[in-house]
């Protein structure tokens, strides 16, 4: 594998996980908000996809992010029923968003980044090597 390749490989890596921490760190930001008003729902974690995409330039096949979906699973509630926002049965909706799953979620997105980052470094280092080799 040539160096432009490698280095668009990881690119493609550096940008789709720079989207992913971007997300997640919407989600965490939102994670204790609440409806602005009686019967809205609050806000709803979203979930990064990848995809796939050839560079028809270098042939070969990176990664972007593809569409950002809503997570469908279930509202959290808490027991508030002194709060506007309470239905009936005194229990306020909160958004579905578990701060500890994006704690890991962002951990591995750092991780994918650093990694990514290190095959750029290399390749530098590598192509600088070469350089060297030649000029000697």
């Amino acid at each position: 594998m040539d160096f432009l390749k490698s280095l668009a490989i990881a690119a493609s890596g550096l940008r789709a996980q720079s989207g992913r921490m971007r997300v997640i760190a919407e989600n965490v930001a939102n994670a204790d908000t609440t409806p602005t008003r009686p019967g809205e729902q609050p806000y709803r974690r979203k979930v990064v996809t990848f995809q796939q995409k050839l560079d028809n330039e270098l042939g070969v096949s990176t990664v972007q992010l593809g569409q950002i979906k809503r997570d469908r699973s279930e509202f959290k509630t808490r027991f508030e029923p002194g709060n506007p926002l309470a239905d009936a049965r005194g229990f306020v909706q909160k958004p579905n968003v578990d701060t500890m799953m994006e704690t890991l979620d962002l951990r591995e997105a750092q991780r994918s980044y650093e990694a990514n980052l290190n095959v750029i470094s290399t390749t530098r280092r590598m192509l600088a090597r070469t350089l060297e080799i030649l000029r000697a």
